[in-house]
């Protein structure tokens, strides 16, 4: 018995250095508040649920802007999504551009991706998020008479491991992703994918400690947190399905950061059905990071940051020449 206690004790003390840490990082970068992002509410499933949207202050009236969700992370919150991992900056791009950005939260901070055996609620309890996506698509898009051409998602880790569940099962409300530090979960393969193709940018870091670049077990410290299939593998997966070009153009773009020790490279693959593409931006020596955001936990235990890309700008780049058909 005491050697079980012995061998117990350090998880424990990994697991409570870590929630002080997540604490901490949520609490040491704050960007100014806006008067022009509000929390809501919204009832799915007999659930109430939340999200921050974030409206320009010069929307024009008589148009139909562009509707972007941005995902947390696991153990994560839309807030801290919006405030701390991408510093604010896509209300700033919002701003400048005219679209209306969603940062919703998870059930128990967790998003329902589809991975089996998971422990926490939003997957124990089998929450019905692309439900409340659903949801949000339609009540936003009458208030706001969003672009039904023009609503992405993008999102880090469990946020863009829900990103590709909706891709798989809603694409024809949803005009492309971008998932950050996330591959397709392996329980997502058995699901009905729907035909409609749509449009892919995948970022990811080749050290990734969390969502292995190379698949396998997801997270630490050590319980079940389900499986994935290796970044690579996920990128040929939406090549496939969109009829895409099978040789990419390949470019390694400017290392502007030599001190970050990473160095990324951008891969297009083309010529897709209705004209969609898979980009894969490998990031060397990259971690479970967003790249030129907020290092919300030490190296050793996300990773290394690349600031040779800024992860908001390329992603809404991305998405502005990425509308449907």
């Amino acid at each position: 018995m005491k050697r079980k206690t012995i061998e117990i004790l350090p998880v424990l003390l990994i697991g409570f250095f870590l929630i002080i840490l997540i604490f901490l990082a949520g609490c040491m970068y704050k960007i100014p508040e806006n008067p022009h992002t509000f929390t809501r509410t919204i009832m799915t499933n007999g659930l109430e649920r939340t999200y921050r949207v974030h409206i320009p202050p010069s929307l024009p009236e008589n148009i139909s802007p562009a509707l972007l969700f941005v995902l947390h992370g696991g153990g994560g919150t839309g807030e801290g999504m919006e405030r701390t991992l991408t510093l604010g900056g896509f209300n700033v791009l919002s701003d400048q551009q005219n679209f209306i950005v969603v940062y919703p939260d998870g059930i128990e901070k967790n998003w329902n991706d589809g991975r089996k055996n998971v422990t926490d609620p939003a997957h124990q309890q089998n929450i019905d998020d692309v439900g409340f996506f659903n949801a949000l698509i339609d009540n936003l898009t009458i208030e706001f008479n969003i672009d039904p051409d023009r609503i992405f998602v993008t999102g880090i880790s469990n946020g863009a491991m829900m990103s590709y569940r909706l891709a798989f099962e809603i694409p024809e409300k949803i005009a492309a992703i971008a998932p950050v530090a996330g591959a397709i979960p392996t329980d997502l393969l058995h699901y009905n994918i729907s035909d409609v193709p749509i449009s892919v940018c995948v970022m990811s870091g080749t050290n990734d400690p969390l969502v292995p670049w190379e698949g396998g077990q997801v997270g630490f410290p050590r319980k079940p947190r389900g499986t994935v299939i290796s970044v690579p593998e996920s990128v040929r997966y939406w090549v496939t399905h969109n009829n895409c070009s099978i040789i990419p153009n390949i470019t390694l773009l400017p290392d502007t950061d030599p001190t970050d020790h990473t160095w990324v490279q951008r891969d297009i693959y083309c010529e897709g059905t209705d004209n969609t593409e898979v980009i894969l931006y490998t990031i060397y020596n990259g971690g479970h990071t967003w790249s030129d955001g907020y290092q919300y936990l030490p190296e050793v235990l996300v990773g290394r940051m690349s600031h040779d890309i800024n992860a908001n700008n390329v992603i809404w780049d991305f998405f502005s020449s990425h509308p449907k058909k």
